[in-house]
């Protein structure tokens, strides 16, 4: 049973995570364009514009996103309480790369949000 409850919690580190960092990035993006900390594409950092955009459009989809996340990823281990250990893991180890392309999958809209709110060169249509 403490393998069900271990890979539950792990299994909820990322949509906790996409919750606060989120929330965080919304809130109070990087003030500086830099390349370790932030949403860090070639279209975002083109200028201040961009690169706040860029952080509060992708930190209000992170929010909402890990919050429609962090339910699933409660109900579906729940069928498997008390199963095998290493049925436990195999759906943990799914759970965790659906979480993941869900993840990298917000890119797509935060560009396509970029794109159609600026120009090539980075002002605002």
């Amino acid at each position: 049973m403490w393998f069900w409850w271990f890979m539950l919690c792990c299994d909820l580190i990322i949509p906790l995570l996409m919750i606060v960092i989120g929330r965080f990035m919304w809130k109070c993006p990087p003030q500086k364009i830099n390349s370790l900390i932030g949403y860090r594409t070639s279209r975002s950092k083109k200028n201040m514009d961009t690169w706040l955009f860029a952080h509060h459009y992708s930190g209000k989809l992170w929010w909402k996103v890990g919050w429609v996340i962090l339910v699933p990823s409660i109900v579906i281990h729940l069928p498997f309480y008390g199963s095998p250990d290493d049925v436990i893991g195999i759906v943990g180890l799914i759970l965790t790369f659906m979480q993941i392309a869900v993840l990298t999958g917000s890119i797509f809209p935060t560009e396509k949000a970029l794109k159609n709110t600026f120009t090539e060169e980075g002002l605002r249509k």
